[in-house]
């Protein structure tokens, strides 16, 4: 569909007049790294309608004509994203970037019955425990931004320094799921249109956390996180749940910032008990 002047692809599962859901993935993904939890819940709750698109410049989605694409931009995207596909009743859902996204969109005016946050970016990147890989990336996307596109791409795409991203992302001991992680990483984590917009994503990423947006979080919140994620510990998770006058707070054990790809199970479980509870009490 057209949005923002450019195509966005999406993807459905479940009951094409069912209640409507928007997922949204993270940086340098797209929508096959949610393609799991989709598929699963749409089997657990046949009545959903779920919409996973592929974020502009990203994918299949071309980036939006002679714009920045920084977080206002995907926040005005999503806007307008999932008021066409879901005009009424709406749940988002984030994950990693996406939760930046999902909470621009927000407090830029998107309304949504429910939020669920997988993974959400709590803390400034920079203050994590993998603040001095935060600064290499930085320095890796700023060294890809002084190239010619053929070479930037080459660099940003570079098969070692993705499997490196995948091998410290992952936490899952399961041999057999590290193998699939580091696959999917390798088929999907360099879709993007082209370097300029990659970089200009990167900044919306490190540059912002879901507290900034926290006053748009009045609706009923599920955060979703690993015990052991790099990217957000744990103690600002707990912090960001404080922040909100209606979340609950899941935590995952012995799992990092890929809940959708090693705790599928267990994230739909949540997720199930989250929106039926939900949906009774505002019955």
């Amino acid at each position: 569909m057209r949005v923002l002047g450019a195509d966005t692809r999406s993807w459905t599962y479940g009951d094409p007049d069912g209640g409507p859901i928007v997922f949204v993935h993270g940086f340098r993904g797209d929508h096959h790294g949610l393609d799991g939890i989709a598929r699963a819940l749409s089997e657990s709750m046949p009545e959903l309608r779920i919409h996973v698109p592929d974020l502009p410049g990203f994918g299949d989605s071309p980036a939006i004509p002679s714009r920045t694409h920084d977080l206002s931009l995907f926040g005005e995207w999503l806007r307008e994203y999932a008021q066409t596909v879901a005009p009424h009743a709406r749940t988002i859902l984030g994950h990693s970037f996406g939760s930046l996204v999902v909470a621009s969109a927000l407090k830029s005016g998107l309304t949504a019955a429910r939020t669920i946050l997988i993974n959400p970016i709590s803390s400034p990147a920079l203050k994590g425990p993998q603040a001095a890989l935060t600064q290499a990336a930085i320095l890796y996307y700023r060294a890809a931004d002084a190239l010619p596109e053929p070479a930037a791409r080459a660099l940003l795409g570079n098969k070692l320094i993705v499997r490196g991203m995948s091998e410290v992302m992952a936490k899952t001991g399961d041999r057999e799921l590290r193998k699939w992680i580091h696959d999917q990483h390798e088929q999907y984590f360099s879709r993007f249109v082209d370097s300029s917009t990659l970089l200009e994503a990167f900044r919306a990423s490190v540059s912002h956390t879901v507290p900034e947006f926290a006053g748009a979080l009045t609706m009923p919140v599920l955060l979703i996180a690993g015990e052991k994620d790099d990217i957000t510990p744990l103690a600002h998770q707990l912090d960001l749940q404080r922040m909100l006058p209606n979340a609950q707070l899941q935590i995952f054990p012995d799992t990092g910032h890929l809940v959708h790809y090693e705790a599928v199970p267990d994230a739909i479980l949540e997720i199930r008990s989250f929106l039926r509870r939900t949906e009774e009490q505002a019955a």
